[in-house]
């Protein structure tokens, strides 16, 4: 790319596609501007807006699921609870890296974390009249506020940019303490800062939780992806972080999109705690006839939004987990790749000027990974990714994930050869000759 296009040229074509204010854009939305973007100048853009993993799948998982298909469960309505063999797995698999020990009953396959998520909000949100609400750790995954509000289930969230350490549990209990909150949600690594929350932070909202009887939705779509760590040998430490070693009130959410390069094949599970799959709920007993947990996030919700997953996927994954758990399948050593990525993706925007947003975990400088986040100066978000976008460069901004901070998401899966690096570079450079 030489020259940049027509800052008119951009706001004629948000005009065309409805978008009013590009820094409140979906991913989606983002991702459609800039195909019509690549059309106009007839060369790829430089895709940073959409988390699609950079690696081929899983193999031992496309085999497996093969092997169903060829066995002939395309033709079988698969179990809604998910099949034995994904069950016990899983359960292995959580073990072997969380070192949490989980019954297999309640580990339940998901159309994506995104079922996992939509349907879990729909419980919580009905479980006690007095609880309604739901509390945000931001920044988070956008489709999670929108999910929210789809279903008009009411919610509150802060920015933890200015809360980490000794500040978290405070501004948690000033939420906590109005009665109102049902479930905390947040992910860790996170997207997109890529923080990670310490094990005093962890422990911080365990407490709180137990405190005030609330539900931690813990998001591990990139768990094992603190590369600053040694993740990937099973049943020995350290192990994934998690708030599931300081409260029995928790659910976890693994993704396979990520760690196992699953994404199309949307399959993830959901972690009831021991406790919470089996907790009655007397208001679940009296709206749907199932007071537990668990039997009624199977039986009601998941069999009204798709009746299960997909039954051959459901065997991919099985086979994922437990050769994971066995030490067969060292899917972390596939992921380090992302961190190589992200390295050379920040020298070449901080050598163009740009600052990472949220750059520390307390007094460690933050891992590398799948995302992190850029600003520039003082320039606000709609700005930023306007320039950007005449540059060539797609992203979403940081307030669609609840920040308060200017700047954007940078995701390095869709970057990875030499040219790619060396295009960012001069495409970062037209951005500093338009913005001086």
């Amino acid at each position: 790319m030489k020259e940049a296009i027509s800052e008119q040229y951009i706001n004629n074509l948000l005009t065309q596609m409805d978008i009013s204010d590009i820094s409140k854009a979906t991913i989606r939305q983002c991702v459609a501007v800039a195909d019509n973007l690549e059309k106009h100048i007839q060369e790829p853009f430089i895709h940073l807006e959409i988390g699609v993993p950079g690696f081929e799948p899983c193999s031992v998982g496309r085999e497996a699921q093969k092997e169903a298909i060829d066995k002939g469960v395309s033709s079988i309505y698969p179990p809604i609870g998910g099949i034995p063999l994904l069950k016990e797995n899983a359960s292995k698999f959580i073990k072997a890296f969380i070192d949490i020990d989980i019954e297999p009953q309640g580990i339940i396959p998901t159309v994506g974390s995104m079922q996992g998520t939509y349907n879990l909000f729909l419980e919580c949100s009905q479980l006690d009249p007095k609880k309604d609400t739901i509390l945000f750790i931001n920044p988070g995954f956008p489709a999670n506020f929108t999910q929210v509000n789809v279903l008009g289930i009411k919610n509150e969230s802060f920015d933890i940019y200015n809360y980490r350490a000794e500040k978290l549990k405070p501004k948690l209990e000033e939420y906590l303490s109005k009665g109102n909150i049902v479930a905390i949600l947040y992910s860790n690594p996170n997207n997109p800062a890529w923080i990670c929350l310490t094990e005093q932070e962890l422990k911080d909202i365990g407490d709180c939780a137990n405190k005030y009887d609330t539900i931690i939705l813990e998001d591990l779509a990139y768990m094992c992806m603190d590369f600053r760590k040694e993740l990937s040998k099973p049943y020995q430490p350290p192990y994934q972080s998690t708030v599931a070693r300081y409260t029995d009130n928790y659910i976890l959410l693994l993704s396979a999109s990520k760690i196992f390069s699953y994404a199309g094949e949307r399959i993830a599970v959901i972690a009831f705690s021991n406790k919470m799959y089996h907790r009655e709920y007397p208001a679940l007993r009296e709206r749907y006839g199932l007071g537990k947990m668990g039997d009624n996030y199977i039986l009601t919700y998941l069999y009204c939004a798709s009746s299960g997953v997909s039954h051959s996927a459901q065997y991919a994954l099985a086979k994922m987990y437990g050769d994971a758990a066995e030490g067969k399948l060292d899917f972390v050593a596939t992921l380090k790749e992302y961190a190589d990525r992200a390295n050379k993706a920040k020298k070449i925007f901080e050598e163009n000027g740009f600052n990472i947003v949220y750059n520390k975990d307390l007094d460690q400088i933050l891992s590398d990974g799948f995302f992190f986040t850029i600003g520039y100066r003082d320039m606000g978000c709609k700005e930023l990714l306007t320039n950007l976008l005449r540059c060539g460069i797609t992203a979403i901004t940081l307030n669609t994930t609840g920040s308060l901070q200017n700047g954007i998401r940078v995701c390095v899966s869709r970057i990875h050869t030499q040219e790619e690096f060396k295009e960012l570079d001069n495409r970062l450079k037209i951005f500093r000759t338009i913005t001086k």
